[in-house]
Protein backbone atom coordinates (compact mmCIF):
# COMPACT_ATOMS: atom_id res chain seq x y z
CA UNK A 1 0.00 0.00 0.00
CA UNK A 2 1.38 3.24 -0.95
CA UNK A 3 -1.54 5.18 0.30
CA UNK A 4 -1.51 6.62 3.94
CA UNK A 5 -5.23 5.70 5.76
CA UNK A 6 -3.22 7.55 9.33
CA UNK A 7 -2.31 6.27 12.21
CA UNK A 8 -4.55 5.05 14.66
CA UNK A 9 -4.56 4.99 18.24
CA UNK A 10 -3.16 1.39 18.14
CA UNK A 11 0.07 2.75 16.42
CA UNK A 12 0.73 5.54 19.10
CA UNK A 13 3.38 4.42 21.58
CA UNK A 14 4.61 6.54 24.92
CA UNK A 15 7.98 8.34 24.08
CA UNK A 16 7.86 8.06 20.05
CA UNK A 17 9.32 11.24 17.95
CA UNK A 18 7.87 11.87 14.93
CA UNK A 19 9.08 14.23 12.56
CA UNK A 20 6.33 15.54 10.24
CA UNK A 21 7.01 16.07 6.17
CA UNK A 22 6.37 18.83 3.66
CA UNK A 23 8.12 22.10 5.44
CA UNK A 24 6.35 25.24 4.47
CA UNK A 25 7.93 28.25 3.63
CA UNK A 26 6.09 31.50 4.66
CA UNK A 27 5.54 34.50 2.10
CA UNK A 28 3.29 37.59 2.58
CA UNK A 29 0.54 35.42 1.22
CA UNK A 30 -0.19 34.04 4.86
CA UNK A 31 -0.92 37.24 5.80
CA UNK A 32 -3.03 38.82 3.24
CA UNK A 33 -5.22 35.20 3.39
CA UNK A 34 -5.39 35.40 7.16
CA UNK A 35 -6.96 38.86 7.47
CA UNK A 36 -9.62 38.00 4.61
CA UNK A 37 -10.43 35.03 6.17
CA UNK A 38 -10.32 36.73 9.90
CA UNK A 39 -11.79 40.44 11.11
CA UNK A 40 -7.72 40.99 12.19
CA UNK A 41 -6.70 44.15 12.34
CA UNK A 42 -4.48 44.39 15.32
CA UNK A 43 -1.42 46.95 13.84
CA UNK A 44 1.45 44.95 14.99
CA UNK A 45 0.59 42.14 12.23
CA UNK A 46 -0.54 44.69 9.51
CA UNK A 47 2.22 47.81 9.57
CA UNK A 48 6.05 46.89 8.84
CA UNK A 49 6.36 50.75 10.15
CA UNK A 50 4.40 50.27 13.17
CA UNK A 51 6.37 46.77 13.95
CA UNK A 52 10.15 48.54 13.46
CA UNK A 53 8.46 51.22 15.53
CA UNK A 54 7.69 48.71 18.48
CA UNK A 55 11.46 47.45 18.13
CA UNK A 56 10.88 44.63 15.76
CA UNK A 57 12.90 44.03 12.17
CA UNK A 58 9.42 44.01 10.37
CA UNK A 59 6.03 43.20 11.09
CA UNK A 60 5.82 39.26 11.72
CA UNK A 61 2.93 36.75 10.81
CA UNK A 62 -0.09 36.78 12.70
CA UNK A 63 1.13 34.62 15.79
CA UNK A 64 -2.11 31.88 15.15
CA UNK A 65 -1.13 32.05 12.11
CA UNK A 66 2.42 30.74 12.69
CA UNK A 67 0.15 28.19 15.17
CA UNK A 68 -1.34 26.99 12.57
CA UNK A 69 1.07 26.22 10.23
CA UNK A 70 3.05 24.05 12.96
CA UNK A 71 0.08 22.18 14.33
CA UNK A 72 -0.79 21.35 10.16
CA UNK A 73 2.12 19.82 9.53
CA UNK A 74 0.99 17.54 12.49
CA UNK A 75 -2.34 16.48 11.15
CA UNK A 76 -1.20 13.66 8.68
CA UNK A 77 0.56 12.09 11.47
CA UNK A 78 -1.03 12.98 14.39
CA UNK A 79 -4.55 13.32 14.14
CA UNK A 80 -5.70 11.71 10.53
CA UNK A 81 -7.96 9.77 12.45
CA UNK A 82 -9.12 12.31 14.86
CA UNK A 83 -12.48 12.13 16.15
CA UNK A 84 -11.44 15.37 17.64
CA UNK A 85 -8.92 17.83 19.19
CA UNK A 86 -9.70 17.99 22.77
CA UNK A 87 -7.50 21.05 24.32
CA UNK A 88 -4.18 22.65 24.61
CA UNK A 89 -2.18 23.42 27.60
CA UNK A 90 1.55 24.54 27.49
CA UNK A 91 1.35 26.35 24.48
CA UNK A 92 4.72 29.18 24.07
CA UNK A 93 5.47 31.21 21.43
CA UNK A 94 9.37 31.81 21.09
CA UNK A 95 10.35 33.68 18.49
CA UNK A 96 8.56 35.73 15.81
CA UNK A 97 8.13 33.80 12.62
CA UNK A 98 8.72 36.76 9.02
CA UNK A 99 7.96 36.07 5.59
CA UNK A 100 11.16 34.05 4.23
CA UNK A 101 10.84 31.41 7.09
CA UNK A 102 10.44 28.43 6.27
CA UNK A 103 8.38 26.31 9.43
CA UNK A 104 8.81 22.66 9.88
CA UNK A 105 7.09 20.57 12.58
CA UNK A 106 8.19 17.44 14.79
CA UNK A 107 6.47 15.74 18.16
CA UNK A 108 6.74 13.77 20.91
CA UNK A 109 3.66 11.20 22.39
CA UNK A 110 3.83 11.74 25.88
CA UNK A 111 0.81 9.87 26.81
CA UNK A 112 -2.30 7.65 26.28
CA UNK A 113 -4.94 6.28 27.56
CA UNK A 114 -7.72 4.45 25.91
CA UNK A 115 -11.33 4.99 26.21
CA UNK A 116 -13.72 2.85 28.04
CA UNK A 117 -15.63 2.21 24.99
CA UNK A 118 -12.38 -0.03 23.31
CA UNK A 119 -12.89 1.94 20.04
CA UNK A 120 -10.98 5.21 20.91
CA UNK A 121 -8.58 6.35 22.67
CA UNK A 122 -6.81 9.97 23.75
CA UNK A 123 -3.31 10.24 22.52
CA UNK A 124 -1.25 13.52 24.01
CA UNK A 125 1.49 14.92 22.10
CA UNK A 126 4.37 17.89 22.58
CA UNK A 127 4.86 19.27 18.92
CA UNK A 128 7.49 21.97 18.35
CA UNK A 129 7.80 24.24 15.67
CA UNK A 130 11.41 25.25 13.85
CA UNK A 131 12.26 27.56 11.48
CA UNK A 132 14.61 26.87 8.87
CA UNK A 133 17.92 27.73 11.24
CA UNK A 134 16.26 25.04 13.33
CA UNK A 135 15.38 27.42 15.99
CA UNK A 136 12.09 26.34 17.79
CA UNK A 137 9.73 29.32 16.89
CA UNK A 138 6.65 27.71 19.41
CA UNK A 139 5.84 24.66 21.31
CA UNK A 140 2.39 23.09 22.66
CA UNK A 141 0.91 20.42 24.26
CA UNK A 142 -2.71 18.70 22.94
CA UNK A 143 -4.37 15.86 23.18
CA UNK A 144 -7.72 14.07 21.06
CA UNK A 145 -9.48 11.39 20.62
CA UNK A 146 -8.36 9.32 18.01
CA UNK A 147 -10.48 5.80 16.79
CA UNK A 148 -8.96 2.64 16.96
CA UNK A 149 -8.35 0.76 13.97
CA UNK A 150 -8.53 -3.14 15.31
CA UNK A 151 -10.46 -3.35 18.51
CA UNK A 152 -8.74 -5.96 19.36
CA UNK A 153 -5.32 -4.71 19.72
CA UNK A 154 -4.64 -4.33 23.77
CA UNK A 155 -5.42 -1.32 26.00
CA UNK A 156 -1.64 0.35 26.46
CA UNK A 157 -0.81 1.27 29.93
CA UNK A 158 -2.57 4.40 30.80
CA UNK A 159 0.24 7.58 30.64
CA UNK A 160 -1.78 10.94 31.01
CA UNK A 161 0.78 13.80 31.35
CA UNK A 162 0.34 16.08 33.89
CA UNK A 163 0.43 19.63 32.49
CA UNK A 164 1.25 23.28 34.03
CA UNK A 165 -2.50 25.11 34.72
CA UNK A 166 -0.42 28.35 33.55
CA UNK A 167 2.40 28.99 31.96
CA UNK A 168 4.08 31.00 34.16
CA UNK A 169 4.81 34.96 33.60
CA UNK A 170 8.56 34.15 33.65
CA UNK A 171 8.44 31.64 31.16
CA UNK A 172 6.77 33.75 28.39
CA UNK A 173 9.57 34.86 25.87
CA UNK A 174 9.87 38.18 24.48
CA UNK A 175 10.74 38.48 21.15
CA UNK A 176 14.26 40.36 21.06
CA UNK A 177 13.74 44.11 20.96
CA UNK A 178 10.02 44.36 21.82
CA UNK A 179 9.48 47.76 22.59
CA UNK A 180 5.97 50.03 23.80
CA UNK A 181 7.61 52.70 25.01
CA UNK A 182 6.82 54.97 22.36
CA UNK A 183 3.56 52.91 21.39
CA UNK A 184 1.37 55.08 19.09
CA UNK A 185 -2.19 54.48 20.75
CA UNK A 186 -3.92 56.03 18.07
CA UNK A 187 -2.71 53.97 15.15
CA UNK A 188 -3.31 50.58 17.29
CA UNK A 189 -6.92 51.97 17.25
CA UNK A 190 -7.30 52.48 21.32
CA UNK A 191 -6.24 54.17 24.61
CA UNK A 192 -6.27 51.27 26.67
CA UNK A 193 -3.06 49.49 28.64
CA UNK A 194 -2.30 47.30 30.74
CA UNK A 195 -3.50 48.65 34.14
CA UNK A 196 -6.32 49.65 32.63
CA UNK A 197 -8.07 46.18 32.84
CA UNK A 198 -8.86 44.66 36.26
CA UNK A 199 -9.28 41.36 37.13
CA UNK A 200 -12.25 39.84 36.75
CA UNK A 201 -13.34 42.35 34.42
CA UNK A 202 -15.71 40.86 31.09
CA UNK A 203 -15.57 42.39 27.45
CA UNK A 204 -18.22 41.54 25.47
CA UNK A 205 -16.60 42.24 21.98
CA UNK A 206 -20.04 42.77 20.23
CA UNK A 207 -19.61 41.91 16.96
CA UNK A 208 -20.35 38.09 15.42
CA UNK A 209 -19.46 36.35 12.13
CA UNK A 210 -21.53 33.62 10.76
CA UNK A 211 -19.32 30.73 9.45
CA UNK A 212 -19.32 29.66 5.96
CA UNK A 213 -18.37 26.17 4.83
CA UNK A 214 -15.96 27.08 1.83
CA UNK A 215 -14.06 30.19 4.25
CA UNK A 216 -13.30 27.07 6.95
CA UNK A 217 -12.59 24.38 4.05
CA UNK A 218 -10.03 27.11 2.06
CA UNK A 219 -8.42 28.34 5.62
CA UNK A 220 -7.86 24.69 6.56
CA UNK A 221 -6.50 23.70 3.47
CA UNK A 222 -4.26 26.86 3.84
CA UNK A 223 -2.45 25.49 7.01
CA UNK A 224 -2.31 22.19 4.86
CA UNK A 225 -4.67 20.28 7.69
CA UNK A 226 -5.47 17.42 6.25
CA UNK A 227 -7.86 15.64 8.84
CA UNK A 228 -10.63 14.33 7.07
CA UNK A 229 -12.99 15.30 9.69
CA UNK A 230 -13.27 19.23 8.17
CA UNK A 231 -14.04 17.99 4.58
CA UNK A 232 -15.49 14.58 4.49
CA UNK A 233 -18.94 15.16 5.15
CA UNK A 234 -20.05 11.08 4.75
CA UNK A 235 -18.61 9.36 8.02
CA UNK A 236 -20.70 11.81 10.39
CA UNK A 237 -24.29 10.52 10.90
CA UNK A 238 -25.69 14.30 10.67
CA UNK A 239 -23.97 14.62 7.34
CA UNK A 240 -22.16 18.02 8.27
CA UNK A 241 -18.36 18.80 8.31
CA UNK A 242 -16.78 19.82 11.48
CA UNK A 243 -15.24 22.92 11.33
CA UNK A 244 -11.53 23.32 12.31
CA UNK A 245 -11.39 24.05 15.84
CA UNK A 246 -8.40 26.67 14.99
CA UNK A 247 -10.58 28.56 12.83
CA UNK A 248 -12.82 29.40 15.47
CA UNK A 249 -9.81 30.45 17.65
CA UNK A 250 -8.78 32.64 14.87
CA UNK A 251 -12.01 33.96 14.57
CA UNK A 252 -12.31 34.62 18.02
CA UNK A 253 -9.01 36.51 18.48
CA UNK A 254 -9.74 38.72 15.77
CA UNK A 255 -13.38 39.61 17.48
CA UNK A 256 -11.68 40.26 20.06
CA UNK A 257 -10.02 43.66 18.73
CA UNK A 258 -13.12 45.37 19.54
CA UNK A 259 -11.78 46.07 23.58
CA UNK A 260 -8.50 44.56 23.34
CA UNK A 261 -7.06 46.83 20.22
CA UNK A 262 -3.71 46.47 22.34
CA UNK A 263 -2.98 42.85 22.85
CA UNK A 264 -1.31 42.90 20.57
CA UNK A 265 1.52 39.47 20.67
CA UNK A 266 0.02 36.14 22.07
CA UNK A 267 2.78 34.98 24.64
CA UNK A 268 1.29 31.50 25.41
CA UNK A 269 -1.61 29.38 26.22
CA UNK A 270 -2.36 27.97 29.48
CA UNK A 271 -5.28 25.79 28.78
CA UNK A 272 -8.03 25.67 25.87
CA UNK A 273 -10.81 23.19 25.32
CA UNK A 274 -13.53 23.25 22.08
CA UNK A 275 -16.06 22.76 24.65
CA UNK A 276 -18.77 22.14 21.63
CA UNK A 277 -18.62 21.34 17.79
CA UNK A 278 -18.90 24.18 16.03
CA UNK A 279 -20.69 23.92 11.93
CA UNK A 280 -21.20 26.06 9.01
CA UNK A 281 -23.76 28.44 9.85
CA UNK A 282 -22.87 29.15 13.01
CA UNK A 283 -22.41 32.58 14.03
CA UNK A 284 -19.37 33.54 16.08
CA UNK A 285 -19.15 35.90 19.07
CA UNK A 286 -16.81 36.21 21.46
CA UNK A 287 -16.28 37.48 25.27
CA UNK A 288 -13.48 37.80 27.49
CA UNK A 289 -12.45 37.76 31.34
CA UNK A 290 -9.19 39.37 32.69
CA UNK A 291 -7.63 36.79 35.07
CA UNK A 292 -4.59 37.98 35.81
CA UNK A 293 -1.73 40.76 35.14
CA UNK A 294 1.87 40.61 35.20
CA UNK A 295 4.93 42.49 34.56
CA UNK A 296 7.20 41.35 31.83
CA UNK A 297 11.14 42.41 30.74
CA UNK A 298 10.97 44.63 28.60
CA UNK A 299 10.67 48.16 28.23
CA UNK A 300 6.64 49.71 28.10
CA UNK A 301 5.30 46.28 27.76
CA UNK A 302 2.72 43.95 30.31
CA UNK A 303 1.48 40.86 30.18
CA UNK A 304 -2.28 40.03 30.41
CA UNK A 305 -3.86 36.54 30.91
CA UNK A 306 -7.12 36.65 29.37
CA UNK A 307 -10.41 34.01 28.90
CA UNK A 308 -11.36 33.78 25.73
CA UNK A 309 -14.86 32.49 25.37
CA UNK A 310 -16.03 32.12 21.93
CA UNK A 311 -20.16 31.32 21.13
CA UNK A 312 -22.81 30.48 18.74
CA UNK A 313 -25.56 32.35 20.58
CA UNK A 314 -26.44 32.22 23.89
CA UNK A 315 -26.63 34.61 27.04
CA UNK A 316 -23.03 36.91 27.16
CA UNK A 317 -20.88 35.64 29.77
CA UNK A 318 -22.29 32.20 30.64
CA UNK A 319 -20.14 29.35 30.19
CA UNK A 320 -21.21 26.77 32.24
CA UNK A 321 -24.10 24.94 33.80
CA UNK A 322 -25.03 24.22 37.55
CA UNK A 323 -23.30 20.37 36.54
CA UNK A 324 -19.60 22.16 35.67
CA UNK A 325 -20.67 21.04 32.21
CA UNK A 326 -19.85 23.45 28.84
CA UNK A 327 -23.54 24.82 28.02
CA UNK A 328 -24.54 24.07 24.39
CA UNK A 329 -23.86 27.41 22.93
CA UNK A 330 -20.14 27.38 24.34
CA UNK A 331 -17.23 26.80 21.42
CA UNK A 332 -14.51 27.52 22.68
CA UNK A 333 -13.15 28.57 26.21
CA UNK A 334 -9.14 29.28 26.00
CA UNK A 335 -6.84 30.67 28.66
CA UNK A 336 -3.96 32.67 27.45
CA UNK A 337 -0.99 35.39 27.37
CA UNK A 338 -0.82 38.61 25.70
CA UNK A 339 1.84 41.41 25.51
CA UNK A 340 0.56 44.71 25.31
CA UNK A 341 1.88 48.40 26.44
CA UNK A 342 1.95 49.28 30.16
Amino acid sequence: MKTNPGRFFEDYEVGQVIRHAVPRSVSGGERALYHALYPARHALYSSNEFARASGLPDSPIDDMAAFHIVFGKSVPDISLNAVANLGYAEARWLRPVYPGDTLRSESEVIGLKQNSSGKTGVVYVRTTGFNQHDLPVMEFVRWMMVRKNNLDAPAPEAVVPQTAAVVDPSDLVIPAGLDFSHYDFGLAGEPHRVGDYEVGERIDHVDGVTIEEAEHMMATRLWQNTSKTHFDATPRADGKRLIYGGHVISMARALSFNGLANAQMIGAINAGSHANPCFAGDTVRAWSEVLDRAEVDAPGVGALRLRLVATKGGEAFTLKGEDGKYLPHVLLDLDYWVLMPV
